[in-house]
C-alpha cells in the first residue's frame, strides 16, 4: 500500500491510529513542491522512529470559497487540472516499490467539499479519495443534514466521510460556537446522517494569522462520551501554539487538519534565503536565480514544521507497526 483510495484499507490504517493512540495527520497543499514536503516529513519521522511505513493524508480543497487550493496549482488556475496533476504526481512519488518515498502511505482527502460547487469532485473525482468532507456547513441544519445523509447512503461505501454540524471561524474572527445546544445537535447530526468522523468545533479558527484560539478539550472529551467512540477531526490547528499540538488523540480527536502556518512559514523563511542570496542573483549565478533554490528551501523547511507535528500528534506510538 502506498497510495491508498480503497475505503476499507483506509479505514484499517485510520482505526490502527487510534488504537495506538496516534492522531492521523491531514496536511494540505496547493503545489507539487508542498506535495512532496508533506512525503519527506513523513518519511523523517518514519526515520526518527524506524518505521517500516507511515502514514499521512494529503488533502486539497477544490472549490472552498475561502480557498481553493486546486486552483492555486497551475498559472492558468484551472481547478480539475491541479487536482488530478498534484494527485499523479503524489501517487508518482509513493507508489511504486522504487518510487522515492514508497515506505509513506498516503491517504488521499478532499477537503471542504460543497454539495454543489464541487459535485464533479464528490462524484466523479473519487478515484482520486479515501475520504471526503463533505462541507454543507453553509445551508440550514436541516438542509445540511438531509444532503449529508443522502451523500453518505449514495457513495459511503466507496469513501469516508467527513460533516460538520454549522460554520467553522474562518480568519481570526470567528470564536467557538459555545451554545449550549451544540453538542446535542452534533450529536443528533452524527446518528442521523451516519458520518464516518465529524468536523467538529473546538475552539479553532481555520487560516489564522494568530495565537488567540484556545482547544476546547473538555468539549471533545464530552462529544466524545456521548458519540460513544473517537470519531473527531480538528480544523484550524494553525491558530493553536507549538505546546498545545499534542494529546489529541485522548480527546477522541482521530483526524487533525493543517495547512496555513506551514505555507506561511516555510515562505518566510524561504524568502529569507532569498534575500540573502541577492548578490549571487546580481552576479547572473545560475543557481542563485533560478527558482529551484527558492522551492527547495520552501520543501526543506515545510517538511521540518510538519515532521515536528508529526512527532506532536504521538506517531511514535507506530514503532511497533
Amino acid at each position: 500500500m502506498a497510495f491508498i483510495t480503497d475505503r476499507e484499507k483506509a479505514k484499517f490504517i485510520i482505526d490502527d491510529c487510534v488504537d495506538k493512540g496516534v492522531s492521523l495527520a491531514i496536511f494540505c497543499t496547493a503545489s507539487h513542491w508542498n506535495t512532496e514536503a508533506i512525503l519527506l516529513a513523513a518519511q523523517n519521522a518514519a526515520s526518527k522512529y524506524g518505521l517500516k511505513r507511515i502514514p499521512v493524508a494529503v488533502a486539497m480543497t477544490a472549490h472552498y470559497e475561502h480557498m481553493s487550493q486546486t486552483a492555486r496549482v497551475t498559472k492558468c488556475g484551472d481547478a480539475n487540472t491541479g487536482l488530478r496533476a498534484v494527485m499523479e504526481y503524489c501517487k508518482l512519488l509513493c507508489d511504486a516499490p522504487d518510487s522515492p518515498y514508497a515506505n509513506v502511505d498516503v491517504l488521499p482527502h478532499l477537503d471542504h467539499a460543497d454539495p454543489e460547487a464541487d459535485k464533479w469532485e464528490l462524484t466523479e473525482g473519487l478515484k482520486y479519495f479515501c475520504s471526503v468532507m463533505f462541507d454543507a456547513q453553509k445551508y440550514s441544519f436541516e438542509e445540511n443534514l438531509k444532503m449529508t445523509q443522502d451523500y453518505v447512503k449514495q457513495y459511503g461505501d466507496q469513501v469516508l466521510v467527513e460533516g460538520v454540524v454549522e460554520s467553522l471561524g474562518v480568519g481570526d474572527v470567528k470564536k467557538a460556537n459555545r451554545r449550549d445546544d451544540y453538542i446535542e445537535k452534533a450529536i443528533a447530526y452524527v446518528k442521523a446522517t451516519g458520518v464516518d468522523y465529524l468536523v467538529a468545533d473546538l475552539g479553532t479558527e481555520q487560516q489564522s494569522r494568530g495565537t488567540e484560539a484556545r482547544y476546547l478539550k473538555q468539549r471533545a472529551k464530552e462529544l466524545t462520551l456521548q458519540l460513544g467512540k473517537s470519531m473527531l477531526v480538528l480544523h484550524g490547528t494553525s491558530s493553536l501554539r507549538d505546546d498545545d499540538i499534542s494529546g489529541f488523540s485522548d480527546d477522541g480527536v482521530v483526524r487533525v487538519n493543517m495547512w496555513t502556518r506551514i505555507v506561511r512559514e516555510s515562505g518566510k523563511y524561504a524568502a529569507k534565503r532569498l534575500i540573502e542570496r541577492y548578490p549571487q542573483i546580481e552576479d547572473n549565478l545560475f543557481e542563485a536565480c533560478e527558482a529551484k533554490r527558492y522551492i527547495d528551501d520552501n520543501i526543506e523547511h515545510a517538511a521540518t514544521i510538519m515532521t515536528e507535528i508529526l512527532c506532536s500528534l504521538g506517531y511514535e506510538n507506530l514503532i511497533d507497526s
